[in-house]
């Protein structure tokens, strides 16, 4: 069997300089898929990254503040330094089931995804490992694409982190207020106390502007918002096995 010059030459070359050619002679868009292939791994990569206790993640939002020269106000702590009625106050307040799903409330994802085709207005239906999947790898929007990207990446988190890693995380980057971040930065801005000392009502307010914080001013609540922090306060204090995953 005969053996054609370009045939010949090509084993001739070294593997290396195969490659090269290859890599040369792909077109961009092979290219750009291929980045955007990389950009889609990095964030489950930095998941393992994060579970090293001594590292402390910043989100996206706390990283556009950075390029935009803008510098944000945020203050790491441990769980073991918030107090326990903040921790308590924010889980029923954003994600009552939290010790108990996987990353996801399939049983409230699925009604919402029922409200939107029905075309009826919907609830949030995110979960703490949702919210903290966005904050750290994604960006502020209700699309389709998000939430698709976030799912698995809430799964992810809440698979490879403890709960109390998960916490943790999550109420440092939480944005509360224009430039504060973090529950440490937040009690100190809105209460002039850190966060292992906010009181019962302070937890709750806290807690209850987390939906909006920019709207919603915790140190300065109006009625609404009193109204529905007396609502998580009572609802932290018969928290009980809500929280198991935390504390016990």
């Amino acid at each position: 069997m005969d053996i054609t010059p370009d045939r010949e030459d090509s084993i001739a070359m070294p593997a290396h300089r195969r490659v090269f050619l290859w890599l040369k002679s792909r077109p961009i868009m092979m290219r750009i898929v291929l980045a955007i292939a990389a950009l889609a791994i990095l964030p489950y990569v930095l998941i393992f990254v994060y579970l090293l206790p001594f590292i402390h993640p910043i989100s996206t939002l706390m990283l556009r503040d950075l390029v935009l020269l803008q510098g944000y106000d945020r203050q790491w702590v441990s769980i073991d330094k918030i107090s326990p009625v903040l921790v308590q106050s924010v889980m029923m307040s954003e994600d009552g089931q939290f010790c108990f799903h996987g990353g996801v409330d399939w049983g409230e994802m699925r009604m919402l995804v029922e409200d939107t085709l029905s075309g009826q207005s919907t609830r949030g239906g995110s979960t703490i490992p949702m919210q903290t999947a966005k904050n750290l790898f994604l960006w502020n929007s209700r699309s389709f694409v998000r939430k698709a990207l976030e799912l698995p990446l809430a799964v992810s988190s809440d698979f490879v982190w403890s709960k109390r890693r998960l916490m943790e995380i999550y109420l440092n980057i939480a944005e509360w207020g224009p430039g504060i971040y973090g529950v440490e930065a937040a009690a100190r801005y809105h209460f002039k106390v850190p966060a292992s000392k906010l009181t019962s009502r302070q937890a709750a307010l806290l807690a209850v502007s987390l939906p909006n914080p920019i709207d919603r001013n915790a140190g300065k609540p109006g009625r609404g918002l009193r109204r529905l922090a007396a609502v998580i306060e009572r609802r932290a204090r018969n928290s009980g096995d809500y929280v198991g995953c935390i504390y016990n």
